[in-house]
């Protein structure tokens, strides 16, 4: 299907954009309401739903896991632009302030409105991910161990 492949490519762009450290196309994808969670209690996680807060975690994360990229393994796609259900699995790696490698799966569940994300729900191996999180704050980053962003 035409539209699944568009889709497929897009959210592919998007990925490859924040790889450079480029987050503006995801948050300016975002429809005017939307709702992005990321589970579990740690720096990253909570609930955002506002593109001003989006702006902030995003600045977060590429302070607290700079270098980590995106390998996007499979993006699948169902439904029409009226209600798009997409589904994303990759593998987010990248340096650690001890030297070793960040390394954990990913899996995003989005629904798209007409052309915008209405909601992202973000889901990795917890542990892996606060035992990195550690390691930045161990190193001096206490943006690392700080309460969720959240609005």
């Amino acid at each position: 299907m035409v539209y699944a492949m568009i889709v497929r490519r897009k959210v592919r762009r998007t990925f490859e954009q924040i790889n450079t450290g480029d987050y503006a196309a995801m948050v300016d994808g975002l429809s005017d309401e939307f709702e992005y969670v990321f589970h579990g209690e740690h720096a990253l996680g909570g609930r955002r739903v506002t593109k001003d807060a989006m702006n902030r975690w995003w600045e977060r994360t590429l302070s607290v896991l700079p270098g980590a990229t995106f390998d996007v393994r499979e993006v699948l796609v169902n439904g029409g632009p009226w209600k798009t259900r997409v589904a994303v699995r990759s593998v987010v790696s990248g340096p650690l302030p001890d030297g070793e490698l960040y390394e954990n799966t990913v899996f995003q569940f989005m629904t798209i409105t007409w052309g915008k994300v209405t909601a992202v729900e973000t889901v990795e191996d917890l542990q892996v991910l606060e035992r990195a999180l550690r390691k930045v704050a161990d190193a001096g980053n206490a943006e690392a161990v700080a309460a969720p962003i959240i609005g």
